[in-house]
């Protein structure tokens, strides 16, 4: 990369850093999917939020200078985006999931399951009715246990991790959603400090990624926690407890929802005999299983 100030000198306007930070990027070769799936949304995010700018900006202000304050932070943030690798949520503490804003960083994995267009459809018609307690396994930055709660404005929510690192993000995004009446998060290996509770619905994005997954993602995943990543040789390691200890803490009617993302062929391989149901999703998004309590316990053999 040419020097800041070099760059600084040159470039002037709103619309001349957001065609510079494309041109980084493409040069670069970065990998997108934290949030965005392009150069010029990425930019935009970086730029506009080092700028104090909201997204939905008028275009107008495009040809906008900027001051040199502004400038040095913009290119900073840029620079690192490019060198470091960093996923730009990374870099703005910002990440949105089911329409809401949440606090993120390198303790938890940057949120991006499909699960969201699920919660939009109050999990239909997987749900009998509408659940009163919620249980978010695995939950990273809490984004689908509070979503939940959004969802289901009268549902008491656990937010179980065996990270408190990742727990301390949750924490700040029950506070940032004034929802600590109502979502509480809870350290546990899975299930194992729950004791005999047990709730209406089961949600869950564990760790799922096979180990030759993993070492072959690009620079941008390898920044996130491996904790949250990695899963065993067959990404299956975490599905498989979910598996055999969900029932005992669901109530009669209650449903478990789990995403493997790409260990899906490799759970169907591994139980045979169970017809697990694929959800299907219109907005993108694969490998997320429904299951009732009452198939788990049908299917207890095969997963103990």
């Amino acid at each position: 990369m040419t020097s800041n100030d070099e760059i600084g000198r040159e470039l002037h306007t709103l619309r001349d850093y957001l065609r510079w930070a494309i041109s980084e990027f493409g040069r670069a070769g970065l990998f997108f999917g934290h949030g965005t799936d392009n150069a010029f949304d990425e930019a935009r995010m970086l730029v506009f939020h080092g700028l104090h700018l909201p997204l939905g900006t008028d275009p107008a202000l495009l040809d906008a200078r900027l001051t040199l304050v502004e400038r040095q932070k913009v290119l900073a943030l840029i620079q690192r985006r490019v060198e470091e690798r960093l996923p730009a949520a990374y870099l703005t503490n910002e990440a949105w999931f089911a329409g809401l804003s949440f606090y993120v960083d390198e303790r938890v994995l940057v949120p991006r399951s499909p699960i969201a267009e699920l919660i939009a459809q109050d999990f239909e018609p997987w749900l009998s009715a509408r659940p009163q307690r919620i249980l978010d396994l695995c939950t990273g930055s809490g984004c689908i246990g509070i979503a939940c709660a959004y969802q289901f404005d009268e549902a008491m929510v656990d937010l179980v991790d065996i990270s408190l690192d990742a727990l301390n993000v949750a924490d700040i995004n029950i506070a940032r959603h004034d929802l600590g009446d109502r979502v509480s998060a809870v350290q546990s290996d899975v299930f194992d400090l729950l004791g005999g509770q047990t709730y209406d619905l089961i949600v869950s994005n564990p760790p799922y990624v096979d180990a030759q997954d993993l070492a072959a993602m690009p620079a941008e995943y390898q920044r996130e926690p491996a904790l949250g990543l990695a899963s065993g040789p067959d990404g299956l390691d975490i599905t498989r407890r979910i598996l055999r200890e969900a029932a005992n803490h669901l109530n009669e009617e209650g449903v478990l929802i789990v995403e493997v993302g790409n260990s899906c062929v490799a759970l169907d391989d591994a139980f045979p005999t169970v017809p697990f149901m694929w959800l299907e999703f219109e907005h993108g998004g694969h490998g997320v299983f429904a299951m009732s309590r009452e198939q788990l316990l049908e299917y207890a053999e095969s997963f103990a």
